[in-house]
Protein backbone atom coordinates (compact mmCIF):
# COMPACT_ATOMS: atom_id res chain seq x y z
CA UNK A 1 0.00 0.00 0.00
CA UNK A 2 1.46 2.91 -0.82
CA UNK A 3 1.69 6.23 1.28
CA UNK A 4 -0.58 8.95 1.28
CA UNK A 5 0.85 12.56 -0.07
CA UNK A 6 -1.23 14.25 2.38
CA UNK A 7 0.09 11.98 5.29
CA UNK A 8 3.60 13.00 4.21
CA UNK A 9 2.63 16.52 4.11
CA UNK A 10 1.72 16.27 7.96
CA UNK A 11 4.49 14.56 8.82
CA UNK A 12 7.10 16.81 6.97
CA UNK A 13 5.10 20.11 8.66
CA UNK A 14 5.78 18.57 12.20
CA UNK A 15 9.26 17.85 11.74
CA UNK A 16 9.92 21.78 10.34
CA UNK A 17 11.47 22.83 13.80
CA UNK A 18 14.35 20.95 12.61
CA UNK A 19 15.76 22.61 9.79
CA UNK A 20 14.84 22.55 5.56
CA UNK A 21 12.32 19.56 5.18
CA UNK A 22 11.56 18.04 1.91
CA UNK A 23 10.26 14.90 0.61
CA UNK A 24 10.29 13.27 -2.68
CA UNK A 25 8.02 10.17 -4.01
CA UNK A 26 10.37 7.26 -4.75
CA UNK A 27 8.83 3.81 -5.60
CA UNK A 28 5.29 4.86 -4.65
CA UNK A 29 6.94 5.81 -0.75
CA UNK A 30 8.80 8.89 0.39
CA UNK A 31 12.42 10.06 1.42
CA UNK A 32 12.74 12.53 3.84
CA UNK A 33 15.60 14.84 4.06
CA UNK A 34 16.39 17.35 6.11
CA UNK A 35 19.28 20.06 5.19
CA UNK A 36 19.47 17.73 2.47
CA UNK A 37 19.97 14.40 4.06
CA UNK A 38 17.66 11.63 4.03
CA UNK A 39 17.15 11.57 7.46
CA UNK A 40 13.52 8.86 7.08
CA UNK A 41 11.44 7.24 5.31
CA UNK A 42 7.64 7.43 5.24
CA UNK A 43 6.28 3.43 3.97
CA UNK A 44 2.62 2.53 4.42
CA UNK A 45 1.69 5.70 6.13
CA UNK A 46 4.39 4.76 8.87
CA UNK A 47 7.08 6.94 9.60
CA UNK A 48 10.79 5.14 10.15
CA UNK A 49 13.77 7.33 11.23
CA UNK A 50 17.27 6.41 10.30
CA UNK A 51 19.04 4.99 12.95
CA UNK A 52 21.48 7.21 14.74
CA UNK A 53 23.02 6.27 18.39
CA UNK A 54 21.78 10.00 19.11
CA UNK A 55 18.20 8.76 18.52
CA UNK A 56 18.62 5.78 19.90
CA UNK A 57 19.52 7.73 23.69
CA UNK A 58 16.84 10.41 22.54
CA UNK A 59 13.78 8.12 21.89
CA UNK A 60 15.05 5.36 24.98
CA UNK A 61 12.80 2.70 24.20
CA UNK A 62 12.57 1.89 20.61
CA UNK A 63 10.87 0.03 17.74
CA UNK A 64 12.60 -1.40 15.29
CA UNK A 65 11.39 -2.41 11.99
CA UNK A 66 12.35 -2.53 8.35
CA UNK A 67 10.38 0.07 5.73
CA UNK A 68 10.44 -2.45 3.13
CA UNK A 69 11.04 -6.23 3.28
CA UNK A 70 14.68 -6.54 3.24
CA UNK A 71 15.60 -3.43 3.84
CA UNK A 72 17.74 -2.75 7.30
CA UNK A 73 16.32 -1.82 10.28
CA UNK A 74 14.68 1.85 11.00
CA UNK A 75 13.58 3.24 14.31
CA UNK A 76 9.60 2.81 13.67
CA UNK A 77 8.16 6.20 14.94
CA UNK A 78 4.18 5.30 15.62
CA UNK A 79 2.25 8.14 17.41
CA UNK A 80 5.32 10.93 18.82
CA UNK A 81 5.52 12.35 15.21
CA UNK A 82 2.22 13.80 16.36
CA UNK A 83 4.51 15.70 18.96
CA UNK A 84 5.93 18.58 17.04
CA UNK A 85 9.08 19.81 19.59
CA UNK A 86 9.54 16.28 19.94
CA UNK A 87 9.71 15.00 16.13
CA UNK A 88 11.76 17.70 15.50
CA UNK A 89 14.54 17.09 17.78
CA UNK A 90 14.65 13.32 16.77
CA UNK A 91 14.69 14.59 13.62
CA UNK A 92 18.07 17.07 14.04
CA UNK A 93 19.71 14.61 15.77
CA UNK A 94 19.11 11.89 13.31
CA UNK A 95 20.59 15.29 10.81
CA UNK A 96 24.06 15.99 12.54
CA UNK A 97 24.75 12.23 12.94
CA UNK A 98 24.58 11.67 9.21
CA UNK A 99 27.10 12.28 7.16
CA UNK A 100 26.87 14.95 4.43
CA UNK A 101 25.84 12.80 1.11
CA UNK A 102 28.45 12.50 -1.67
CA UNK A 103 27.11 14.47 -4.75
CA UNK A 104 26.08 12.55 -7.41
CA UNK A 105 28.18 11.85 -10.50
CA UNK A 106 27.02 13.47 -13.94
CA UNK A 107 25.78 10.44 -16.61
CA UNK A 108 27.54 10.95 -19.79
CA UNK A 109 25.84 10.53 -23.02
CA UNK A 110 27.26 8.30 -25.11
CA UNK A 111 27.96 9.20 -28.62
Amino acid sequence: MASDQSFVEFVADQMSGAGIITYRKMFGEYAVYCDGKVVALVCDNQLFVKPTEGGRAYIGQITEAPPYPGAKMYFLIEDAFEDRDWISKLIRITAQELPIPKPKRSKRKTS
